[in-house]
């Protein structure tokens, strides 16, 4: 009798077939729109995607404990908890969800939720799992006691030693491979067995015992009962090769980072890449740098063969410095060479020696010959770039067994390019260094000013560290009637910049002087400049602080030999000292004004009268702030420098020096010795004059008579002129009372007239038809120099003659 299928056995028979677990995945926006629904959340929940994607996903949370998982998830990467959702049919599950926030694009991010859905279990879980992990594991695996005997092993142990689990079964690590490193391991077993923590040691089991070999890793695991207590240790170890290369290689790169760019030498870098690659990277370096660097795209110098300069090399061949030829010099290479290539390229490239390219270059330079002869197997070539600018090549070789890889050559450019920028800073150091220190020299004067006020000598040092030269400066000027003004400063910072303000500050000092103003105003106009350019840079550069000289301190004294007097007034700046013809050293009690460029407070000048034959020392702060000692010893020692007698002024500078240093300076020192002269009185004539036309004729009488008594004879002529013309301006415009003097300064002759009034004259161009007004132009044409200096009351208008000597 034929059996007909009951209805419903199709679906009865697909129903006992094992369904496979599968994964319910959703994506959720910031704002909590759902934007994506798979395959299997439809299974999970019943919704198709169309009535899902763009609705609110909290209208499939059963109750408020999904809102409240959703807030937990806030501000989180990632969340994992039991959510209650509701079916479509309106039925509640219960389902473990895990969270992932990640972003798809710029600033937008998602969720995506996923949660798995367990079918018929496929593989048999519980006991013969767990025999298969232990017995398949790719990794060494044993199972030791508490009395630290084998107890089980697998398949990898066994291979490990080659003997099977029961010959093994009973016997201690040290039985079964003899070895150091044996005891050891059963230190650290014994040690997991107390602590109850994993322990590591570096370890390979081998038929011949255990070895200390790099690229194994053995971690050595207390196994706890259910009570928590330790009943064995499980020794299992795993080669690490690739692990251990990157460690090495980061090692490497860590070290790499102390040893180059030590100093600001460019050999000594390039020395240095060298000797940190040899032996750890490669067998042989070597660095060669292009005599001419390349910036931005353009290639390798034109030419057929590219000659650049061999800065440094290391070999391990034949415990010489490299393999024969590899040391030339200069370096030449042809234009189809793998280095020239490499330049061209801009990066580096890894070569086995039966490449093509290694054989073209050995046929085509003789110097590449070293390559076959050394027996390379493989070679680096990697430029050397930095800020844009190729600076050389660095040139790796291995004659060992093992050739340059991809991570090599990533490791080999990482090299090269901490090099190649402590290479670059170093050349632009030096040239910026050069600059500077060229553009100071300039600045400085090259040769002291003939006056007969002072003998001075001079010293400029600049500083040793690797900040730069600094913005020190000293002047010395001459100023109408014989006197002298000494400048010293001190800009800060260090550095082209520096020197361009210094070189600012002190043109605008010299500008000053010229304009004879005392030393209190003098610093006046200056503070008020200072705060001018500070803030017109620092419009342009926002950096207020620093810019435009604030800060620079300067002391301005202004020496008179006839009257012997000084007048000082300082901004910032350490005091004046001071050597008495007894010998006697001491500050002068200049007032302390503020550092230029902060504007507000006043300066003053204070005034002393200088003995003949006294000596005055100006100089910077760097000169005191010498390392290996404080400021009062360093005070000390210049006192005793200057007490000491001394032949020439050149000593004096040379001694103070000598004592206060022992190596080269932090900072800038600059240095100013003056010894003051008297101007006497057989050299100076000086006559009252009533403010009458009249006695025009009389000064002019006087003045000759003088010349006379001077043996001037030959110059009574031009000095009548220029009497006659000041005496008859200051009885015209001026008030009395009048005075005339004449100085007589070796070469020079200085006529000078005082009236009481601050009007300052004028020069005009006088018209065809004037009658006057040509009595200052013809006083300009007559005099190498003329000026007026003005007073507290009153002025002095002043004329200077070159003589001739006979």
């Amino acid at each position: 009798m034929e059996r007909r299928p009951t209805p419903g056995g199709e679906q009865a028979r697909a129903d006992a077939l094992p369904e496979p677990a599968y994964t319910a995945t959703a994506t959720v926006d910031e704002q909590g729109i759902v934007t994506g629904w798979s395959e299997g959340a439809r299974r999970l929940l019943g919704y198709e995607s169309s009535q899902v994607v763009g609705q609110r996903a909290a209208r499939l949370l059963a109750d408020d404990v999904g809102e409240k998982a959703r807030r937990e998830a806030a501000g989180r990467q990632r969340w994992s908890g039991t959510v209650a959702l509701r079916h479509r049919d309106g039925s509640r599950l219960e389902r473990r969800l895990l969270v992932h926030r990640r972003i798809v694009g710029g600033p937008v991010a998602e969720w995506l939720v996923v949660s798995a859905v367990a079918g018929t279990p496929r593989t048999p879980g519980g006991g013969a799992l767990e025999e298969w992990v232990f017995g398949q594991s790719p990794c060494i695996l044993a199972v030791f006691d508490a009395d630290l005997r084998l107890v089980r092993a697998n398949a990898g142990m066994e291979g490990a030693l080659q003997l099977t689990e029961d010959q093994m079964r009973g016997l201690r690590l040290v039985d079964l491979a003899p070895h150091p490193v044996s005891e050891q391991a059963e230190a650290k077993m014994r040690l997991a067995l107390e602590s109850g923590e994993v322990q590591q040691v570096e370890a390979y089991l081998r038929p011949t015992g255990v070895s200390a070999e790099h690229g194994w890793s053995t971690s050595l695991a207390p196994l706890k009962d259910a009570d928590g207590r330790v009943r064995a240790v499980c020794l299992a170890a795993h080669h690490t090769v690739q692990e251990h290369l990157a460690r090495q290689r980061m090692l490497l790169l860590n070290d790499a980072t102390a040893r180059i760019g030590t100093t600001e030498d460019v050999r000594r870098t390039a020395q240095e890449l060298a000797d940190v690659a040899v032996p750890r990277l490669a067998d042989f370096a070597a660095v060669d740098l292009l005599q001419a660097p390349q910036h931005g795209g353009e290639g390798p110098p034109a030419g057929p063969t590219l000659t650049m300069d061999r800065a440094a090399v290391r070999s391990l061949l034949d415990d010489g410095p490299a393999p024969p030829g590899a040391e030339a010099q200069p370096s030449r290479y042809p234009a189809l060479s793998p280095v020239a290539r490499c330049l061209a390229q801009g990066h580096g490239a890894v070569y086995e020696v039966s490449d093509a390219a290694i054989a073209r270059w050995a046929a085509q330079d003789p110097q590449a010959a070293w390559i076959r002869a050394a027996g390379t197997h493989s070679v680096m070539v990697v430029p050397m770039r930095a800020a844009g600018t190729t600076l050389g090549v660095a040139l790796f070789s291995r004659q060992r067994p093992e050739p340059f890889e991809a991570d090599d050559l990533w490791l080999a450019e990482e090299l090269t390019a901490r090099a190649a920028v402590s290479i670059h800073h170093a050349r632009r150091h030096t040239r910026e260094h050069t600059t500077t220190m060229t553009l100071q020299r300039s600045l400085l004067p090259h040769t002291l000013p003939v006056q007969g006020a002072l003998d001075i000598a001079t010293r400029y040092l600049p500083a040793g560290s690797r900040a730069g030269v600094g913005g020190d400066w000293f002047d010395v000027i001459p100023l109408s009637g014989t006197r002298v003004a000494l400048v010293v400063g001190d800009v800060v910072g260090h550095g082209i910049r520096a020197s361009a303000t210094m070189g600012r500050v002190r043109t605008a000092v010299r500008t000053l002087a010229d304009v004879d103003l005392p030393p209190d105003e003098l610093l006046t106009h200056l503070d008020d400049l200072v705060i001018h350019l500070s803030a017109e840079e620092a419009g342009a550069e926002g950096a207020a602080e620093s810019a435009g000289g604030i800060g620079t301190t300067c002391l301005y004294a202004v020496y008179d030999p006839v009257s012997r007097r000084c007048a000082l007034a300082r901004a910032g700046h350490p005091p004046p000292a001071v050597v008495t013809p007894d010998g006697a050293v001491h500050f002068l009690d200049v007032p302390a004004g503020p550092p230029l460029g902060l504007g507000g407070l006043p300066f003053e000048t204070f005034e002393t009268e200088l003995p003949e034959g006294s000596l005055i020392a100006l100089y910077t702060d760097g000169l005191l702030e010498a390392r290996d000692h404080d400021i009062d010893e360093a005070l000390d020692k210049m006192f005793q420098a200057l007490a000491r007698p001394a032949k020439t002024l050149d000593t004096v500078c040379d001694r103070i020096l000598t004592s206060m240093l022992t190596h080269r300076p932090d900072d800038d020192i600059a240095l100013l010795i003056a010894r003051t002269r008297a101007l006497h009185a057989d050299r100076v004539a000086t006559w009252d004059l009533a403010s009458d036309p009249a006695i025009v004729a009389e000064a002019r009488q006087h003045a000759t008579a003088q010349l006379t008594t001077w043996h001037l004879d030959d110059a009574a002529f031009i000095t009548e002129l220029i009497v006659s013309e000041l005496v008859t301006n200051a009885i015209r415009y001026g008030r009395p009372p009048i005075q005339l003097r004449l100085i007589h300064e070796n070469t020079t002759l200085t006529c000078e007239v005082f009236d009481s009034s601050s009007t300052a004259p004028h020069m005009r161009r006088a018209r065809t038809t004037d009658e006057g007004g040509r009595g200052l132009l013809l006083v300009g044409q007559l005099a190498q120099r003329w000026g007026t200096r003005h007073a507290p009351t009153g002025k002095t208008v002043w004329a200077e003659q070159f003589l001739t000597t006979n």
